[in-house]
């Protein structure tokens, strides 16, 4: 931990051990106000978030999150191309036939 966030961290404890302190705590409005204290950054990283996504989507852009899922979708048909390229080339691995529950017709040479 860093020297500031020690020193941060100690003055804590020493204002939480002070009884004119701990007595403030026990208020329901000030534990209410630190709370929501708090839970601002988080609610202004979703709202930042957010607003880019509507900008995103307003200016026709791929957000973050869709170009994951698509790169996620070629990557498992990729996948899937190459089993059934395998199959084709030496046959089901797994000794049942190709998907679709019926055998490949093969075509004759003549």
């Amino acid at each position: 931990m860093s020297s500031w966030k020690k020193a941060l961290v100690e003055r804590g404890v020493k204002l939480m051990s002070d009884p004119r302190v701990m007595k403030l705590m026990q208020d329901e409005r000030v534990t209410r106000a630190l709370m929501l204290a708090m839970s601002v950054p988080g609610k202004a990283q979703t709202f930042v978030r957010d607003r880019a996504e509507d900008l995103a989507k307003a200016m026709a852009l791929a957000t973050e999150d869709e170009v994951k899922d698509l790169q996620r979708t070629v990557r498992r048909l990729e996948d899937e191309l190459a089993r059934l390229r395998s199959e084709q080339e030496g046959g089901p691995r797994s000794g049942s036939p190709p998907s679709g529950g019926m055998p490949t017709p093969r075509r004759s040479a003549g």
